[in-house]
């Protein structure tokens, strides 16, 4: 609903990333920056201009990368490897991570002054078995999304499945299946 919200959303998984490409994926690089990079090629970050980018498992964002980040968070602005000229950015950034952050500060791996430019709005949601209450409403939409995608109609699940145990569950003929 924000003026962003018809803008692009562009989400990439950090921890999919090879180490060594990470950058060139978010701030694009110039032809002949290095082997490989046979044509000039736009990053995440102009993918995502006037939009929004989510890092998720920022946390597996090499330190050198990090810093490149930190930069382009606080002078809005990046570099494409190899190019000489500074480029601006107008982007909202989101990071995610399953992982304890403060813990990886602690032990090097993420650095604090990135951690900070990231954590304006903190926002930690608690895992699915600590909020059973919103369970109803996922499995609602997941039978939705599902038959629509195998042209199902469905209108619910069997009687007392919210409530027993995923134990219970395991083995179960029809767990699975829609």
């Amino acid at each position: 609903n924000g003026p962003r919200g018809d803008k692009p959303f562009v989400a990439v998984n950090c921890a999919a990333i090879p180490r060594d490409l990470i950058e060139s994926e978010l701030f694009g690089h110039r032809k002949g920056a290095f082997t490989g990079a046979t044509e000039d090629r736009c990053g995440l970050f102009h993918a995502a201009a006037g939009g929004t980018l989510l890092l998720d498992e920022v946390v597996d964002m090499p330190i050198g990368t990090q810093a490149k980040l930190l930069r382009a968070l606080q002078e809005r602005h990046i570099r494409a490897i190899g190019g000489n000229e500074e480029t601006p950015v107008d982007v909202r950034v989101i990071a995610s991570s399953n992982q304890d952050l403060e813990a990886a500060i602690r032990e090097n791996r993420f650095r604090e002054d990135l951690y900070y430019r990231l954590a304006v709005i903190r926002i930690e949601l608690p895992p699915l078995r600590d909020r059973m209450e919103d369970v109803p409403a996922l499995v609602q939409h997941f039978i939705e999304k599902l038959g629509k995608k195998f042209a199902r109609h469905v209108t619910g699940i069997a009687g007392d499945a919210l409530g027993r145990p995923a134990a219970a569950r395991r083995g179960h003929p029809d767990c699975g299946r829609l």
